[in-house]
């Protein structure tokens, strides 16, 4: 019996140090040697502290600011630590609730705007952290974010069509907008001297 303990034993140690200790620190070392922005978490800085990840959306309520996809994550929209669907199903009429109290405040928010909203801006992602929205429902909210900060429709147009990014590699997802990045960049054009 001793004859295998010792043997299994010492296999266990040895695996759990090679599997838990350096294989993790070498992985840890070799990313943040390579992509350092990305291993630290893709964060977001302004005056050298960190405000978000360009990878998790923020709760943008203010009509000021674009605003992102619904988050179905609890206690409170896009809580990182509980991702989650709403996991309601196209026949569920809780899903017909949301998308229709929704559609309510988009329409509130921005009564001239009779366009057709893009779907994006009335249901949540899988994860319920999604930080994009497509073009067009960054496209449907110029009009309000322009009113609401004084700028001229086209020169918050031309800010969207900057901060959309294009398909991975030109072939992978669609055309995406990130929400944070581009409230930020409105912030950044909304402080600039006026001509």
């Amino acid at each position: 019996m001793k004859t295998l303990i010792r043997p299994a034993l010492t296999l266990f140690i040895l695996l759990s140090i090679i599997t838990g200790l350096i294989y993790p620190l070498l992985v840890t070392g070799i990313s943040q040697a390579l992509f350092p922005t990305q291993a630290a978490g893709s964060l977001i800085l302004r005056d050298g502290k960190p405000i978000g990840s360009r990878l998790i959306g923020q709760h943008f309520t203010d009509p000021k600011y674009f605003w992102g996809r619904l988050s179905a994550t609890s206690p409170q929209p896009y809580n990182s630590a509980a991702s989650s669907g709403s996991n309601f199903g196209p026949l569920n009429p809780l899903l017909k609730e949301a998308a229709e109290s929704h559609i309510k405040t988009l329409r509130e928010a921005d009564p001239g705007n009779n366009a057709p909203i893009p779907v994006d801006l009335v249901t949540a992602s899988a994860s319920g952290l999604d930080p994009h929205i497509s073009p067009a429902a960054a496209k449907y909210q110029i009009a309000r974010v322009a009113r609401a900060r004084g700028l001229s429709p086209d020169a918050v147009r031309t800010l969207v069509m900057q901060q959309t990014e294009d398909r991975e590699w030109g072939v992978f997802g669609e055309p995406r907008v990130n929400v944070l990045a581009l409230n930020l960049a409105l912030d950044h054009l909304s402080s600039q001297p006026k001509p």
